[in-house]
C-alpha cells in the first residue's frame, strides 16, 4: 500500500503563524548537542503579537529569530552526501526559504536557495531575537 498523506506545510503548523516564510532568509546554521539552530531574518505579518509598523524606508517587519530543533538526531541534505550533524551543517549555504514541511514520519523538509534540507528532530520552536 502506498502512502498517499500528503506533508503538512508550514503555514498550517503553530510554530509559524503570522509569518511568511517564503519572505524570509536563513542567515545561518548551527549545531549544538542535539539541537540544530538556524538564524533567520523572520517575515512578521501584521497578526504577529510582535509586529511593528515599519519605518517609511523598510516597508515591511523583519526580525532577526532562531529557528531551533530540538532533539535532532539527523539532517540529510539533498545530495545525500553521508556525514554527521555538523559535517552536514558546513555544506549549507544561506538563503531565500521555499517552504518547510512535516512529514508524517515526523521528519521536517525545509526548501530554499541553499537546497533541501531533512532534519529529524522534535516539533521547532521559533525565537525572536531581542532588540
Amino acid at each position: 500500500m502506498v502512502d498517499t498523506t500528503a506533508p503538512t506545510d508550514w503555514r498550517k503548523l503553530r510554530e509559524f503563524s503570522a509569518i511568511d516564510l517564503t519572505r524570509s532568509f536563513i542567515l545561518s546554521w548551527h549545531a549544538e548537542p542535539q539541537t540544530l539552530l538556524i538564524d533567520i531574518d523572520v517575515f512578521l505579518t501584521d497578526e504577529h503579537p510582535f509586529y511593528e509598523k515599519p519605518r517609511p524606508a523598510e516597508k515591511v517587519c523583519i526580525r532577526p529569530a532562531i529557528i531551533e530543533f530540538p532533539f535532532c538526531d539527523d539532517i540529510a541534505i539533498g545530495d545525500g552526501a553521508p556525514g554527521s550533524i555538523a559535517e552536514a551543517i558546513e555544506r549549507l549555504g544561506h538563503g531565500a526559504i521555499e517552504g518547510i514541511c512535516r512529514h508524517d514520519d515526523g521528519r521536517y523538509e525545509l526548501n530554499g536557495e541553499f537546497g533541501t534540507v531533512f532534519v529529524a528532530a522534535e516539533r521547532p520552536l521559533l525565537r525572536l531575537k531581542g532588540p
